[in-house]
């Protein structure tokens, strides 16, 4: 039986916007500005979510979740997620590995790594260890060098027999 392996890309960008909650890779982090967004502006899932879906050929988070759409109004992104995992397991899909890189000027974000892994594993229902979570400021360049939004990108593996 042939082995079909696919890669996918995402990448996404959101305002930060003082008094909103900050959602980063599915737990709340503390700090005094939030991502501005339809849902909550969680920009690591949702660029999970686009490779993910980009890998199998299922269009895009916004095709699916349409942001005009009001019952994704302020929802869970970890909710999104789970049902991007879903439809690729319909289609027979299987996550082989997830790589994302986070750009943020602050807060730090690598003390909440672990946690952030933890979390989407559990969602995801992979392990650990198929997750990579990196982050890096823009050496205070551009609208993430100045603190006005956070971006992210992502590459996954998915594997169907």
């Amino acid at each position: 039986m042939k082995l079909k392996i696919r890669t996918g890309f995402g990448y996404d960008v959101h305002q930060l916007q003082e008094g909103l909650d900050f959602w980063l890779g599915g737990i709340k982090i503390p700090h005094t500005h939030g991502a501005l967004g339809h849902s909550d502006a969680d920009v690591l899932i949702h660029v999970i979510c686009d490779a993910l879906l980009g890998a199998a050929n299922m269009r895009d988070i916004g095709y699916h979740f349409s942001d005009k759409d009001p019952k994704y109004k302020g929802i869970d992104s970890k909710i999104l997620l789970k049902e991007v995992v879903h439809l690729l397991a319909r289609e027979g899909y299987e996550i082989g590995n997830i790589d994302s890189t986070i750009c943020l000027q602050e807060p730090k974000v690598n003390p909440h790594i672990p946690a952030m892994k933890t979390c989407l594993a559990e969602v995801m229902g992979i392990p650990e260890e198929d997750i990579s979570i990196k982050a890096t400021t823009t050496e205070h360049l551009g609208f993430v060098g100045k603190k006005e939004g956070v971006a992210a990108f992502a590459t996954v593996l998915i594997v169907k027999q």
